[in-house]
């Protein structure tokens, strides 16, 4: 494994116990400069893994609290008339001067105030009155929404959660990580405790290091051939699309990054394509009735796709 991963996933163990698999994840996903849906039950560390992230990563943090009364312009923000100038004056929101947004309960807002992301996500920019004003480098959202207590949300739409790179669920810890999480929280926040690691500089290095990461053809090719079969399964009534394909490539290299290899290989994709694809697929009704999940789907055609011989 890469030196300086293995230092972050150690700082954010400290906070984040007895779940590394879903660190490697997340690290994973910021490296590749995607954003991440953390789509889970509440009181699992939603919040607290975007902000210890943030924190070991040395970068730029904020956090929007989505509510039915958050408006557009709280995000993307807004111009105001200035009497010194007699002009208008442009007014931050909060996915300015920020590298990690954490929008917290996003399917509680608005769908307007949902699709004020959008060009945030997509562009790393926002326009405001016809001015566009660019955003920090990296710009990486983490968002979060509760799988209970969903009475009165919005579901996102679904060119918005095209635009995530994962959705990741944490899960409820295991029994000796439950006893390590009240002890260590007994007398402090480990939060308040845990070290910077690495800096931005560091941070946008490693993502340049990232893209130069050697993905194969033959490995493009099992790419190419796992999301062209998910368009045609018999239980599927939209695959997974370009941008889909595109962002299985940013992952795998990346996730052969944090694996101490500058080079991709077909256990990369497999380790990536569910969290990467599950929420970019549309099952058919009568295989719902079925019971029939993206992730069974997804775990299926990784069986019937043959991965490359060699590199």
């Amino acid at each position: 494994m890469n030196n300086e991963i293995k230092l972050v996933l150690d700082e954010l163990e400290k906070v984040i116990v007895g779940k590394r698999e879903i660190l490697e994840k997340i690290l994973t996903a910021v490296l590749a400069g995607g954003h991440v849906l953390l789509d889970d039950l509440p009181g699992v560390g939603k919040t607290t893994m975007a902000i210890a992230v943030a924190k070991a990563l040395g970068l730029k943090y904020r956090r929007i609290q989505f509510t039915p009364d958050v408006l557009p312009s709280d995000v993307t923000g807004f111009s105001v008339y200035s009497k010194d100038t007699g002009g208008l004056s442009y007014m931050p929101g909060a996915a300015l001067d920020t590298n990690i947004l954490l929008g917290d309960e996003i399917n509680r807002t608005s769908s307007k105030t949902q699709s004020a992301l959008l060009e945030a996500m997509e562009e790393k920019q926002v326009t405001v009155d016809g001015e566009t004003h660019a955003l920090s480098d990296p710009f990486i959202v983490f968002a979060t929404q509760n799988t209970v207590g969903t009475a009165g949300t919005q579901v996102l739409p679904f060119a918005q959660l095209d635009r995530f790179l994962m959705r990741l669920s944490i899960g409820y810890p295991d029994f000796e990580s439950q006893v390590a999480i009240i002890r260590d929280r007994e007398k402090q926040n480990p939060l308040e405790e845990l070290r910077r690691v690495v800096t931005l500089d560091d941070v946008r290095r490693m993502q340049r290091e990232v893209t130069a990461v050697t993905l194969r053809d033959s490995v493009i090719a099992y790419i190419t051939q796992l999301a062209i079969s998910s368009r045609g399964h018999g239980s599927v009534e939209l695959g997974v699309s370009p941008r889909g394909a595109i962002f299985i490539a940013r992952a795998v290299k990346a996730r052969a990054y944090v694996s101490g290899r500058d080079y991709v290989i077909p256990e990369d994709v497999r380790g990536v394509f569910t969290d990467v694809c599950a929420h970019r697929i549309i099952i058919e009704t009568p295989a719902k009735t079925k019971q029939i999940t993206a992730q069974q789907v997804l775990q299926d055609l990784l069986k019937t796709v043959k991965p490359p011989d060699s590199l």
